[in-house]
Order: C-alpha cells, then structure tokens, then sequence
C-alpha cells in the first residue's frame, strides 16, 4: 500500500512538471517613461474668441500617450485652455490653446505637462512660456484698420489643419469700395508654406470656384494669404514687389494688405497676393499638353523653381554650380506642367537643357556670344533678377530658396518671377555682409556670370539706370507705414514676431522683431539705403 502510495505521488509529481514545461513564459513589456518635454515657442498669443498653437516635442522613442486626457497647462486655468492634440511625428506634437470664453485678459506664465506615461499620476513639465488673451474692445468684432477685409468661412466651421487637403468654404471680401467687394463665393482653402505653416500665424492658399478679380488684381482661381508672421514691418514683401515691379521683369506678383476673418475670428494682418502660376495674367508662356512630346511642342512652356527645400514632386540635382544649402549642385523643381500633367518626354527635355546651360555655362567657352551661355539665358531678366535680390538684401538666391525661372515654346530661359521676400531681407542678422559689400555675388549660376566682363558691365549700367526710381522706395515705405498703422496695432496684440527665433536655433530671424513697428521700419529704411550706397560703390 506504501509502495502504491509513492508511485502515486511520483506520478503526479511528473504530471506537474510536464505541465510546467508546456506554458509559455510571460514576457514582460516595460512602457518607456516620458524623460523631457521642450516647448518651441516662447509666447503664444491667443486671439480673441480664437486658437493658437504651441508646438512642443518629447525625447522618449516610442512613447505613447492619450492625446486627449495627458496633456495639460499648469497652472491650470478656464482663461486658456488646450482644447486639441495632434501628433506631427517623430516626436513632435502641436497643442491648440483656445479662448476659453471668459471675458478677461489674460497673460501668464505656464509650462506645459505630460503625463510620464498613459494613465499615471506624475507628469513631465517643459520649460516655462507666456500665453496672452487680449480682448479687442467691447461690441467690437473686427477692428477698423483702413484695410480691406476677407472674410472665409469653412464649412460646418471646419479647421484647416493641412497643406494637402482642401476645405470647402465661402469668401467675401469687404473692400474700401462697393467695386472691390465680393459677397459668397465658392471657393477651397488648405494651408501653404515650408517653414512658415509651422508658425502659430497660418498662411493660406484660396482656390476659387471660378475665376474673379480680388481687389482689383486681374482675374484668376489662384490666391494667398501671406501671414508675414516673423516681419514686424508687415512690408518686406510689398517693398520687394514694388522693387521688382520697377524692372523688366516679365511678370511680378500683385498685392494688397488685408485683414483675414476666419470662421468669425479675426486673425490680424494678412498679404492678399497672386499665387505664382502659368496664366495669361501671370507667368504669360504657353499652355503644353501631353501631346506635347516633340520637335518645336516639347520645349515649352516651363516653370522651374530651385529651392533648397527639396519639396516638389518633380525635382532633381543639377550638378553645376554649387550652392549654400546643397553641396553637390543646385536643386531644380517643375511647377508647371503639373506633375501629373508631365510626360517622360517633356521632363527628359527640360533636364537636359538645363544641363546644356549649366554645362556651356562653365565650360571654356562660356563669354562666347553666340555660342556661349547668351545663347540659352534671357540676359536681361538675369540681371535685373539679381538686381532685384541684392537690393533687398535677399540672400536666398544663394541658398536657394523660393528662386524662379521659366522657359516659353523656342524661347531662352528667363529669371522670375520674385517670391518669398520675408525671411532676412534687408537683414544684417541674416545677411552681416550686406553691411559692406554685396550679398548674392556668389549666388549660384551668378558666381559665373560675373567671371565675364560683359555681364558684369551690364549689371553696373541697369543698377545706375534704376536707381532714380529704386531711391523713391523710402516714400514707398512712408505711405506704407501710414497705411498698416493700424494694422500693425491689432495685429502684434494677437501675434508675436520673435517667436520666429523657435524656428532658428534661438535667434531673430530679422533682428527688428521686439521692435515697435515704427522703429522696425525705421530700421528697414536705413538698411535699404545702405544697400543702394553700397551697390552704388561695388558695382
């Protein structure tokens, strides 16, 4: 009995082993504890009844939370509060601060907290910021500035939070006379910009149902809001398409300084502007088809950017040349034909002329006049292209960024049109050799060009044709200032120009931002007669 009794036990003893030996060991997964939380702006103004954004970023890979419970303001308040979380990617997130409704100003400084993981108790603060609410006076919803308005609303009130995706909406536009104003048209927006949609103030693209004329520009579906975020002057860009509107140039962009409304939210000063597009009102070559593909049809026309941004969806590297922010040659990009418009045909032809120009350019023969870069480059619009940029103080023709050339069916490659003249113009912050002595000298192709004597004379000689008119720009900025005054006022209450500096390792961009606004165009002007002196002596 004994005996059965022991081989009993043995039995299940070796039962419970078996069994032990066919369960699977747990593995255990530990969640990565959030270590830092880095907010990127310094200042975030919250618009009256409005939203702004505070980008902010986590060092934790991997790391997951509840977009919608773990993220908060402490101190905590109902003057300001964080009503949305979207994920960028790679660690970076964007809260949106709205106007909680109050009816107070507000102006404090918060730090922003995330939970060290889903569902715990402690967070993680980042680094202390300063949120405003300023109220505009009471039963005044949008200030009277001497500017035209634009109204948009989206449909069902819908945010515009892509550069992709349009959003269906109405605009309307009450202008300074009954002949510039619009009431209800269909039209789409969605966001623009490389750098600047990353700022809490939004540029926006509108694209209308129909062709109109917008305050009295020429017709066309195509428009921007420039936000001008990081220019305290609010006039950079004015300024230089007034300056290049004084030159041959081909076609220049028509502007006028708005105020924006969106959804019934008043967003502060904006720049209504002609988008950049193939059309008989603005760059005038023609029209291609996929047709297209060859003899005289299959060379143009054409609209290039270079643009170290790297950002359009038919690009390549010339290798050329060289430039600042691409060492091994100079960005191109077609905007036109359409991506999806363009064959193989027409973008093998424009590559290979570009590479013909750019290799006659620094071959050995390259001041020939006949056989030499005269041959492919509309000379003219080269020099008054560079004109342009090294009177504004513009450095991206070097970088380059935002920098335009077209071709028409038979023709030469010509410079233009001028875009993007926010960013560093007429900036020595950006620019310290604009002080005492020229700026784009070295800009891409140009490094070349001025190698021959006859280019380099040309330059001297149109620069001294146009100086009588380019010495009325001062005025120009007189009337300007004038006119954005009031602007200006509503405008920097809401937005705060030197949170550009999130944007740039610490640094204003333009070096006027926590200026006034009448002592940054004081200092626009100054800096702009000093180009026109300095020109005047190296050129």
């Amino acid at each position: 009995m004994q005996k059965l009794r022991i081989t009993g036990l043995c039995v299940i003893a070796l039962l419970l082993l078996a069994a032990c030996k066919k369960e699977t060991p747990q593995t255990v997964v530990l969640t990565p504890l959030l270590q830092s939380v880095q907010v990127e702006s310094t200042t975030v103004i919250v618009p009256d009844n409005g939203t702004a954004e505070v980008s902010f970023s986590v060092t934790v890979k991997d790391f997951s939370f509840d977009l919608k419970k773990d993220v908060t303001l402490f101190p905590e308040t109902d003057a300001v509060t964080i009503t949305q979380v979207r994920a960028l990617g790679e660690g970076r997130y964007v809260a949106v601060l709205s106007d909680g409704g109050k009816g107070e100003d507000y102006e404090h400084s918060v730090r922003l907290g995330v939970r060290e993981k889903a569902g715990a108790e402690s967070f993680v603060f980042s680094s202390y910021f300063t949120v405003q609410l300023h109220r505009l006076a009471p039963g005044v919803a949008i200030p009277e500035t001497g500017l035209a308005t634009v109204y948009i609303n989206t449909e069902r009130g819908a945010s515009i939070v892509s550069k992709e995706e349009y959003v269906n909406a109405s605009l309307s536009i009450q202008g300074l006379s009954a002949d510039e104003s619009m009431e209800d048209v269909v039209c789409q927006v969605r966001g623009r910009g490389n750098t600047t949609w990353s700022w809490p103030k939004k540029p926006y693209l509108i694209k209308l149902d129909k062709k109109a004329s917008v305050l009295g520009m020429p017709k066309h579906k195509r428009w921007i809001l420039l936000a001008n975020f990081l220019d305290r002057t609010l006039m950079r860009n004015m300024v230089s398409m007034k300056v290049a509107s004084m030159t041959g140039l081909a076609w220049t962009p028509h502007c006028v300084p708005v105020e924006l409304v969106l959804n019934g939210q008043h967003k502060g000063s904006y720049l209504l502007i002609e988008q950049v597009r193939v059309d008989k009102n603005r760059v005038n070559i023609t029209e291609m088809s996929k047709e297209d593909n060859t003899g005289d049809a299959v060379t143009g026309g054409y609209l290039l950017e270079c643009d170290f941004h790297y950002d359009n969806e038919v690009q390549w590297i010339d290798n050329h040349g060289k430039c600042v922010q691409m060492d091994n040659g100079i960005p191109f990009g077609v905007k036109y034909p359409d991506s999806e418009d363009l064959t193989t045909a027409q973008l093998t032809y424009i590559k290979n002329y570009i590479s013909e120009v750019a290799g006659t350019l620094y071959g050995p023969n390259f001041k020939d006049p006949e056989n030499g870069y005269a041959k492919f480059l509309d000379i003219d619009s080269f020099v008054d292209y560079w004109i342009v940029f090294e009177v504004m103080g513009n450095h991206e023709l070097g970088n380059p960024g935002s920098v335009y050339m077209h071709k028409d069916r038979g023709g030469k490659l010509v410079a233009g049109p001028c875009w993007d003249f926010d960013w560093g113009v007429l900036s020595y912050r950006s620019s310290p050799q604009g002080k005492t002595g020229l700026i784009n000298r070295n800009a891409i192709w140009y490094a070349r060009l001025f190698e021959d004597p006859v280019f380099a004379e040309k330059v001297k000689n149109r620069f001294q044709e146009l100086l009588p008119q380019l010495q009325t720009i001062p005025d120009y900025m007189d009337a300007l200032q004038k006119q954005l005054s009031e602007s200006a006022k509503y405008n920097f209450r809401m937005w705060n120009p030197a949170d550009d500096a999130s944007m740039n390792g610490g640094s204003i961009i333009n070096g006027d931002e926590n200026m006034s606004f009448d002592e940054a165009v004081k200092l626009l002007k100054e800096n702009y007669n000093i180009r026109l002196s300095i020109m005047s002596q190296q050129l």
